[in-house]
Parts: structure tokens; sequence; C-alpha cells
């Protein structure tokens, strides 16, 4: 018989400050696969958008260097290095070291932000083999160093800044020992850095691979419109972009609409600059209300004629669109750490209001742009008809086949008396 395992006080362990990161770093960060290893650029850069939300940031400069570090800078306001008056510790080292510290708590420092947790950067941290934190603020050059977490010395002063010079620059080496690989793909952060400067119209982020000399610059003033003109570039699109951008209950929605004559369907949606890939209530919200208005506009205009009388489906009016969902609010629900979907469940009645408001109003005032999306919308409406008569018109010839009748009638059987 085998030994009873102990239960005992001496098997609770207590995981101290950033070990339990360390222990389960897949809770935070996704996988510790390339998707993981890409994350922690993501969450420095996300502080640093945060920043250029709050109208303080201008420039993000990131850097893949040769021994594997990876370098993010930024000219924003510089993480506060005055001493914490609860932690007895720098602002900087709180928020290295600290899960759930930040600023992203208060809202006088950041009204919107897509780092909430308060866990991003001290995540990083403690799933670095080595981090160096630099902050330029009130005209000097502050340094901390740290190993998996842990600073290796008091926050100090390394020189004087130049005039007007603020910002915070992150250089950390990703531990081997947690990560599958810890080499990074240029292209994949490219691709995330380009979407963030058609977000934020007017920044300016750069990134360099030191290695391959690589360098990719990213600033788009026309924000919206010219991500989506992006998105359907060498498509043959139906009409120029339908963009609105309107504001309600501390929260604004800004969408950009363009349909093609592809069957694809390109619905892309943010939250505070986070691509929320998995959806959430204010994607759901813009399909409702995009079906609805392309129902009610159709019918109105007596453009379902020859569509069996049918209402029109969501994959219907979402057929050949690409559309681009931006959401600005205070308090984002996601779920999970890696925030790939929202969750907050007034956000789909609001976007749905505001997006149903601002298309009506649209399709009133442009007639011949309604009217050809409404009717490659009937096309589609009319092609899932005719797939579904074929299909059912197979079905009915392979139960033929086999000597049954289809339906409900069965093969009449008679039991005569001798």
């Amino acid at each position: 018989m085998a030994d009873k395992q102990e239960y005992g006080i001496e098997t609770i362990k207590v995981l101290k400050g950033l070990e339990g990161v360390r222990k389960r770093p897949a809770m935070y960060i996704g996988s510790t696969g390339k998707e993981g290893l890409h994350h922690l650029v993501y969450e420095v850069v996300d502080n640093s958008i945060d920043e250029a939300l709050a109208g303080y940031c201008t420039k993000i400069t990131v850097i893949l260097h040769e021994d594997g570090s990876v370098s993010v800078q930024d000219n924003g306001r510089g993480i506060p290095v005055e001493k914490h008056p609860e932690e007895k510790k720098s602002g900087l080292e709180v928020v290295m070291t600290i899960l759930h510290a930040g600023g992203k708590f208060d809202k006088k420092a950041y009204i919107i932000s897509g780092g909430l947790h308060g866990v991003g950067v001290s995540v990083v941290n403690a799933l670095s083999e080595k981090l160096i934190a630099h902050v330029y603020r009130n005209g000097k050059i502050y340094e901390q160093t740290y190993k998996q977490g842990k600073p290796q010395s008091d926050i100090k002063i390394i020189g004087d800044s130049k005039e007007n010079e603020t910002g915070t620059l992150v250089r950390f080496w990703p531990d081997n020992s947690i990560f599958n690989s810890i080499k990074y793909e240029f292209s994949t952060l490219a691709a995330r850095f380009k979407e963030l400067a058609y977000l934020n119209s007017g920044l300016t982020i750069i990134l360099k691979d030191e290695k391959t000399k690589k360098k990719e610059e990213f600033n788009f003033k026309g924000g919206l419109i010219a991500f989506i003109q992006h998105l359907n570039d060498g498509k043959k699109v139906l009409h120029k972009p339908i963009f609105f951008h309107k504001a309600a209950d501390h929260t604004v929605v800004e969408a950009a609409i363009q349909y093609n004559e592809s069957y694809n369907e390109n619905i892309y949606g943010f939250v505070n600059t986070i691509n929320t890939f998995e959806g959430g209530t204010h994607v759901i919200g813009f399909k409702t209300a995009l079906t609805r208005v392309i129902n009610d506009y159709a019918t109105k205009n007596n453009l379902l004629r020859g569509n069996s009388g049918e209402k029109l489906t969501g994959d219907d009016t979402r057929e050949g669109l690409t559309a681009i969902i931006n959401l600005k609010i205070r308090e984002p629900q996601f779920e999970g750490q890696t925030k790939t979907k929202l969750g907050n469940s007034e956000v789909k009645g609001l976007v749905d209001s505001i997006t149903s408001s601002a298309l009506s109003e649209f399709f009133e005032e442009n007639p011949s742009i309604a009217r050809r999306i409404c009717l490659k919308v009937v096309e589609a409406a009319k092609a899932r008809e005719a797939a579904k008569k074929a299909k059912e018109l197979v079905r009915r010839k392979g139960a033929l086949a086999f000597g049954n009748l289809p339906g409900k009638l069965a093969d009449c059987s008679t039991n005569q008396l001798e």
C-alpha cells in the first residue's frame, strides 16, 4: 500500500513578490512560446502608448539589440522616481517589482489607458534575466538594474538630462530558462507597431534591428481612414471609407467601414489601442447595428425584391466587409491579462446605438453608396439561398438513391391474410 502523502501546514507555499509570475508565466503573458515572448515587448510599449493617449508622448523607439535584449524608449513624462509614501521605495522600483502597482488605477494620471491592470512592466521584469531602467525626469537621468525581477541596488542618478528632456528607457534580456526561444521576429513586431501608429495619429514609432540593420518608421496622419485603405489595398472597393467618431458616457467610439468585391469578412476591434482579436462586446454591438441598419434601409427602399421576403442575415451584411472599431473607454474589463477580448456588458448597447445612428445618417446622406452596399448584401443573401436549395436537393436525391422516401413519409407495408 502506497504511503499517504503528508498534507500539513509546511506544504502551504507562499510565493512572494514576483515569484508567482516566474512560476506560472502563461497566466500573465499567454504562453512561453513565440506569442508570449513578443508579448513582453507589447507590455512595455503599451505603457508608452498610454503616455501618448494622455497627450505626453510623441515618439517611441524599439531596438532589437545584437545581444538578444530589447529596449523601448519614449519621450513621455518618465516614471516617477520619488519615494512612495506607503512602500518607502522609489516610484520606479514600486512599478517594476510590485504587481498591480501603477498610475492606471489613478484616473488623474491616466483617464484612458490600455495597461490598466498595473502588472505589465513588472511581469516583463520578472521574466527577464536582466532589466535596466533609465528615467529622464527633473533634469536628471535615474537608473536601476534588476535580475529576475529583483533590484540589485537602490535607484541612483547617473547624469544630467538634456534641457526639457523627459521619458523612460527600459532594456530587458528575456530569460531563456523560461522561454522556448528568445529570438524576436522583426515582421511580427512591425505589424503591431504599424497598427498602433494608425490608431494614434501623429505618433511616431521606430523599430530597429541591430543584427540585420533593418529599420522601419511608422507615422500616419490619416488615422482609421488611412488604416482601412491600407487593409483594402489591391482590392476592388465599392465606395469611399465610411468614418464616424462619437463620444458618450466617457467613451469614444470611432469606426471605419469599407466594402470590397471579395467574399471575406474582416473586422478589427481595438480597445484603448489594444488589439482585441477575439472580439468582445464592442464588436457584437457593431455587428448587431450593421445588420439592423442595412435591413431597415433595404426594406424601406424596396431592395429586397427577389429575396423570398426573408430578412438579411448578419453573414449576408458582412460579406466583403472590412471594418475597424476603435473604442476608448475609462474602465475596460478584459478577459485575461493578455487582453484579447472585451467583456464590458454596457459597451454592447452603447456601440450599437452610436453605430446605428451614425450609419443611418450616412445612408440617408449618401443614397448611392447605401444602395451599392445593400445590393451587394442582397446578392450575398441570394447566393446563400441558392446554396441552401442546392444542398437540400442533393440530400433528397441521396435519400431516394437508397430506396427510402424523403421527409416524414415511410415505405408502405402490407400484412395480407392467407
